[in-house]
């Protein structure tokens, strides 16, 4: 089976609204992610079917600055309600604008309940919170999905680094010399090139505590076949299905091939009621160069 690795940002026009409300805007964040990709594997037209679906939030970058981002594991298929598997057709999944526009309007839609609801009570401005609003839905979401063809674990292990560990490890720590502190990060604009920075000590735990989460936060959620409450049940339904053979031969017809429909020509192009058979292959001539 090949997995999909889905990533969702969150506009920087919105961390404002994070720093006060992080939890609502975190639990909107899936919330809204997961709308998206099952609406898009129950449609008939796609997969028709429930999608699996682990996510793992992120809230950094490598300069510690504020990058809100999902990151999504999708097993390539979906189970029907009828228990049957129905696999991607290839290695694409869904086509990354379509995701991108939907899960916009579907986590605008849901920011404007939640002010309606008074859940988003530090936000007093009726002007701002318009115009944060309409930004976001002025400007395209990043979105970025790619197939992981071979060695999945990798991505499993990519993920499993950031969702029980900190944002920053003691060996990006080169210096400090009592009041400022070199760190070591990773230019992906530039190559990836490893590059130093140099910060205060005080900016330095500024930013670190922007990525504490919420007391008692899940940042590992998982959905769908996936979920906890249904996947030991539904797990191995699923493998039995992907191991099913997709056709199974009557008692009536086992043993017996079908017999092979013999080519009668091609159509004819002006009356189409003639066929058109081939003869006889005639190689081309060879000229003589002069």
């Amino acid at each position: 089976m090949t997995y999909h690795h889905v990533v969702f940002t969150l506009p920087s026009v919105l961390d404002g609204w994070v720093e006060v409300h992080p939890k609502e805007i975190y639990d909107r964040l899936f919330e809204t992610v997961w709308a998206t990709l099952s609406a898009f594997g129950s449609d008939p037209k796609r997969l028709d079917g429930q999608l699996g679906l682990t996510a793992v939030l992120h809230t950094w970058g490598q300069t510690l600055t504020r990058h809100v981002h999902l990151h999504c594991l999708v097993p390539g298929g979906a189970v029907s309600a009828c228990g049957e598997w129905h696999p991607a057709k290839s290695t694409y999944l869904f086509p990354v604008r379509a995701l991108s526009r939907h899960v916009r309007g579907g986590f605008v839609s849901r920011l404007r309940q939640a002010v309606e609801a008074g859940r988003l009570a530090r936000l007093t401005d009726p002007k701002e919170i318009d115009r944060v609003l309409n930004a976001l839905m002025g400007r395209e979401w990043v979105v970025y999905s790619k197939p992981c063809l071979v060695h999945t674990e990798t991505v499993v292990d990519y993920l499993g680094r950031y969702s029980h560990r900190t944002a920053l490890s003691d060996r990006r720590l080169l210096s400090f010399d009592g009041e400022t502190v070199e760190l070591s990060y990773k230019d992906y604009r530039d190559g990836d090139r490893r590059k130093v920075m140099t910060l205060s000590g005080a900016e330095l735990l500024r930013r670190f505590l922007l990525h504490v989460l919420p007391k008692g936060f899940m940042r590992v959620r998982h959905f769908g076949f996936l979920a906890n409450r249904c996947r030991a049940r539904r797990l191995p339904e699923i493998r039995a299905a992907i191991a099913a053979p997709t056709a199974t031969a009557s008692p009536a017809t086992e043993g017996h091939e079908e017999p092979t429909q013999r080519f009668d020509g091609y159509p004819c192009p002006s009356c189409r009621t003639g066929r058109l058979r081939v003869r006889a292959a005639l190689a081309p001539k060879r000229r003589d160069g002069g």
